[in-house]
């Protein structure tokens, strides 16, 4: 287990495991070997006044370290890579490390910047030329964007054999992405599109099969969940006209 100064931390984290975002701190968390506590946040109803005590956004995830308390998911995250330095991220200090460090970064900013945010939107379109459209862009972005970045990749990000940040960040939503895909709640054309670029297609087959990614995720319960946010989006929505 992975020690500071010969001690191991005491960690509590807040979460939610149907949360992409808080689901980031656990991919780092299992990748470093750190043991936890969890406590469970539910996103369905308001939040109650000892966690808003914590965390006055309400948020997950947060992590309270060795009595710390830290939030915002790639905030946590990458605090921990920092605490930690590891095949996850290297320890800042040499023109190598900082490489590594700004190339995952720049890998990290691309998806959420240029492709992250497709996949709800697609959600939230009801069958049309829109969605049709939405989808074709978001295969076409990945391949301009994405596909490039990931010419190394052996199988993970920058030639490494091992997980690093740059999954930790994008593996909840790649996952969530495949999944929603087989479910039919996102069409079987972004997966074929996606089957089509053989750096993307191979990252993510191997991301997506990784133990600290699938430890904590319920397939069936978290896709239910999400249908159910979406249907209850498009109704207020609709409602809204």
């Amino acid at each position: 287990m992975a020690q500071i100064n010969g001690n191991a931390p005491k960690i509590t984290l807040y979460t939610n495991h149907k949360c992409p975002w808080a689901h980031r701190a656990h991919v780092v968390l299992k990748e470093l070997g750190l043991q936890y506590d969890e406590v469970i946040i539910d996103l369905d109803r308001p939040r109650e006044a000892w966690y808003l005590e914590i965390n006055p956004r309400g948020l997950v995830p947060t992590i309270d370290f060795n009595g710390q308390i830290i939030t915002e998911s790639g905030i946590v995250s990458t605090f921990l890579a920092d605490a930690y330095p590891s095949h996850v991220f290297p320890a800042s200090g040499s023109p190598d490390a900082a490489l590594t460090r700004a190339r995952i970064n720049f890998f990290v900013d691309t998806w959420f910047s240029k492709a992250g945010s497709f996949w709800f939107k697609i959600l939230l379109q009801d069958e049309g030329e829109e969605k049709v459209r939405l989808e074709k862009e978001f295969v076409e972005v990945v391949e301009k964007e994405i596909e490039p970045l990931l010419k190394d990749a052996a199988p993970f990000f920058g030639g490494s054999g091992r997980v690093t940040l740059a999954e930790a960040l994008t593996a909840p939503f790649i996952l969530r992405i495949y999944a929603l895909t087989k479910f039919g709640l996102l069409p079987q054309s972004i997966v074929s599109g996606f089957d089509a670029l053989p750096n993307f297609s191979k990252w993510a087959a191997e991301v997506i099969k990784q133990e600290s990614v699938t430890y904590i995720w319920d397939e069936e319960s978290t896709i239910a969940g999400t249908k159910k946010k979406i249907e209850s989006l498009k109704a207020q929505a609709k409602a809204s006209k």
